[in-house]
């Protein structure tokens, strides 16, 4: 069985979850490691604080199976194309060696989430590139390929992944981040509490009624995919 690692990459925290959360679940649970690293500590968001929301990625985490979840603290609506910001990236793909990166979808309508992917690719490449330091002077690594999941896109996937069997544990993940789907009296109104894990639901669903399952978490390669399954 093919066990090597994944590395997911987000934004913010919960952005993994949204996007490929199912799929993480059903990864972890047949042995295999992922790693998360959200990119920002997420400080310009309208609800919750920076540490209830490192306390809500680690609930969420765990919820998922996944045992390793960094935090590069870049800044929030501050992911330049900048070196010194791909090179923090570089580090993180060549400390774990992952078999596939994923990254949220490039048009979306939170530009850091575009950021992100933009990022994320700039970094994979320069990570197989043996003649490139980066902070930590790791070895390079390549990557076999990048997925792009989506959070708030509408596009259609060129791969689906059947996640009926591990999406109550999405839900559930999405579930331990109140401060950001939960509307309150003292909270501020976002997308995010007016039934934003309903929405996500019910596009998985679409997902799913397309590749004739229950429920489906969609990506699109960076590499032409080649293989019968992740």
């Amino acid at each position: 069985m093919n066990v090597e690692s994944w590395l997911a990459f987000g934004a913010h925290s919960d952005d993994v979850e949204i996007g490929m959360g199912a799929t993480i679940k059903a990864e972890t649970d047949r042995g295999r490691d992922v790693i998360i690293c959200d990119l920002t500590e997420a400080e310009l968001s309208s609800n919750g604080t920076v540490d209830i929301r490192k306390k809500e990625a680690e609930r969420a985490a765990g919820i998922l199976g996944v045992t390793t979840r960094s935090n590069l603290q870049l800044p929030d609506r501050g992911l330049y194309m900048k070196e010194e910001n791909i090179l923090k990236l570089v580090s993180v793909i060549r400390e774990h060696k992952p078999q596939y990166v994923f990254a949220p979808y490039w048009v979306d309508r939170h530009p850091d989430h575009g950021n992100c992917a933009r990022l994320v690719k700039e970094a994979v490449f320069s990570a197989g590139i043996k003649n490139i330091q980066d902070p930590k002077r790791l070895l390079a690594h390549k990557v076999n390929n990048i997925f792009y999941y989506f959070i708030n896109s509408a596009e259609r996937p060129q791969l689906f992944v059947d996640v009926t069997d591990s999406y109550s544990a999405k839900i559930e993940a999405l579930k331990a981040y109140p401060s950001q789907f939960v509307k309150t009296l003292e909270s501020i109104d976002t997308p995010l509490t007016n039934g934003y894990i309903e929405r996500v639901e019910s596009r998985d669903k679409l997902f799913g009624l397309e590749a004739g399952v229950s429920y489906a978490e969609g990506f699109i390669p960076e590499q032409t995919y080649i293989t019968n399954h992740l």
